[in-house]
């Protein structure tokens, strides 16, 4: 990621996540995102790490599910974590260009597990490329945009 730092700290025993320098460059970022990446990155509780049950720290990967067709579709599903989240996170991507998930198996005792933070920025075609740091891994997507919905859990 760009702006947003995830990273282990062996002194720590644990990750060390600062996304102020992305929060002051969003309002830069506006005009070059597509509606719905703005609208997701900018919610006020996105990145309200200290408790907000719309921040997407701890969010659990539940489902990948690839279009079968020529649509460039993607939605990925993110469970709630039971102890900070109301709600379950689904983002539908439109117009995939790439999409991949890039494990790092760096700390033996995690799993993929839960989300860290995110960055959303945009890209040169007028699209958007999502990256999500796991606690041993990441996913990209670069798209055209992206619509998050939190959902029920129940």
């Amino acid at each position: 990621m760009k702006f947003i730092k995830a990273d282990w700290d062996p002194e720590l025993h644990g990750f060390r996540l600062d996304a102020g320098a992305y929060l002051a460059e969003l309002p830069g970022l506006r005009a070059g995102l597509p509606p719905g990446a703005w609208s997701f990155a900018s919610d006020p509780g996105h990145y309200d790490i200290s408790g907000a049950t719309r921040c997407v720290k701890d969010l659990e990967p539940a489902g990948i599910h690839l279009a079968t067709d020529k649509s460039a579709g993607l939605v990925l599903e993110f469970a709630p974590n039971r102890w900070k989240h109301d709600s379950g996170l689904r983002i539908s991507y439109s117009g995939v260009t790439h999409f991949s998930v890039d494990h790092e198996h760096s700390i033996d005792r995690m799993l993929v597990g839960t989300v860290l933070l995110d960055e959303i920025l945009p890209d040169e075609d007028g699209g958007c490329t999502h990256e999500i740091a796991l606690t041993d891994a990441s996913i990209t997507v670069r798209c055209a945009d992206l619509q998050a919905v939190w959902e029920d859990a129940g």
